[in-house]
């Protein structure tokens, strides 16, 4: 799992000014279809290779409350969630009670905390950097967002408290699924139903589950790891009310597994929530399944069925790939076929097709649909290889790889599921020019 950074302090001290320093390009979702939501809180960053996820927590937003408290709110969101602290203060205005605040409360958080003093534009304020050691925090690193000054010196500090990576090493042929969704919609449950034993506490309150657990099982000769990220959401009233930034338990659930679960609630249908959790993992590149459940709940007549499939496929229309699993965890009902499903997205997510197979299929493809051509000049694609699997990587070597426009992209990968077995995996296909 990438550490996470959090980024604290009040408003207008440039928070989010560092944030898309650190994150860069980054921040910018790869593709352009309907249903992948575009409103982040948090993303990737990189510095000296390593990287970690970043989170701006000025733009969590809770109700109504008076800015002390939402401050107050947004900094034990951070301590809950964070491996390192950036605490942000505004070089401009000196120590102020609301600094002081903030830094009593990541100061008893025992985690690490890096002092970041912003807006230090020239080197003459860089004398009011002393002043800051009043907060308790060690030492202060002046820099500028506006600039980019002084952002290096951080994210050395920053880097220098990642935790080492001591995980669990776990088979390469271990299959590790996630199971993510909003609260309610029955993961604890599923999880129970898949264990065959009450393993994980259920409860009709949303948010039961505290933290991600990790529940290993075999069935039919396959090891399974399940990551239930029912946690995504704890109790009280900061993640009740805060419940776009609670995706961050997912993502972390995301970068874990190789197989999710997209957990949907049969009895509401589907909301915007469901939508941004189900991007993060398609853009992650995961294998996926999306599972509708509490199906018994529903009152159905012979077409029931096709119309809610028809509404997930409309309203994910990004993951036209992944198959989709009816059942219920409280009965039993069809769970039955859920492992079997997974078990086979995973085999496709880690399918290497022959180099030799792949360019006739490709060659075949092209006399059927010939390539584009833009202002005169046609797309040639010279060969065809797989560079890469968990998700099938693609390298069409052309003539020029801006001649490869969206649709063609699409109908070739189109043309690549209908020819093998790709159910349930993102394809990604780069163009590169004949002589890189």
């Amino acid at each position: 799992m990438k550490p996470v950074v959090a980024i604290v302090g009040r408003p207008n001290v440039g928070k989010s000014t560092i944030f898309n320093r650190v994150v860069g390009e980054r921040v910018a979702i790869v593709e352009d279809l309907p249903g992948v939501t575009r409103d982040r809180l948090y993303s990737k960053g990189e510095w000296l290779n390593q990287e970690f996820y970043v989170i701006d927590t000025g733009g969590i937003e809770i109700g109504d409350e008076p800015l002390l408290v939402q401050m107050r709110h947004q900094a034990e969101i951070a301590i809950e969630e964070a491996h390192v602290i950036i605490f942000m203060v505004n070089g401009r205005e000196g120590v102020t009670a609301a600094d002081q605040e903030v830094a009593n409360l990541l100061f008893r958080s025992k985690k690490p905390v890096v002092l970041a003093v912003n807006k230090v534009d020239n080197p003459e304020m860089r004398d009011s950097l002393y002043d800051f050691y009043a907060l308790g925090m060690g030492e202060p690193y002046g820099i500028s967002g506006s600039h980019g000054l002084g952002i290096g010196d951080l994210l050395d500090a920053v880097i220098a408290h990642f935790p080492s990576d001591q995980e669990e090493e776990i088979r390469e042929d271990t299959i590790q699924m996630a199971l993510i969704g909003r609260p309610n919609v029955g993961k604890s449950s599923l999880v129970n139903a898949l264990l065959g034993e009450e393993r994980v506490i259920v409860s009709q309150i949303p948010g039961t589950t505290r933290d991600a657990i990790d529940t290993s099982f075999t069935r039919d000769g396959q090891d399974y790891v399940v990551i239930d990220t029912a946690g995504m959401r704890k109790r009280g009233k900061v993640y009740e009310a805060t419940e776009k930034y609670s995706v961050l338990r997912s993502l972390k659930a995301i970068e874990r597994a190789n197989v999710v679960l997209i957990v949907l609630n049969g009895e509401e249908g589907i909301i915007e929530q469901d939508k941004k959790i189900a991007g993060y993992a398609h853009e992650a590149g995961r294998a996926i399944v999306i599972v509708v459940n509490k199906w018994d709940a529903v009152e159905k007549d012979e077409k029931t069925m096709q119309e809610f499939e028809k509404d997930i496929r409309t309203e994910f229309q990004f993951l036209s790939y992944a198959p989709i699993c009816f059942l219920s965890a409280k009965t039993k009902q069809r769970v039955h076929l859920l492992l079997p499903q997974v078990q086979k997205v995973a085999e496709n997510h880690h399918l290497r097709v022959q180099t030799h197979i792949l360019n006739d299929m490709i060659m075949d493809a092209v006399a059927m649909n010939p390539t584009p051509t833009d202002k005169g000049k046609r797309l040639k694609i010279n060969y065809v290889t797989q560079v890469a699997v968990g998700p099938p990587t693609f390298i069409f070597f052309v003539n020029d790889p801006a001649l490869l426009h969206f649709s063609y992209r699409r109908f070739l990968e189109n043309r690549l599921r209908a020819t093998f077995t790709f159910e349930g995996t993102p394809i990604h296909i780069i163009a590169r020019k004949k002589n890189d």
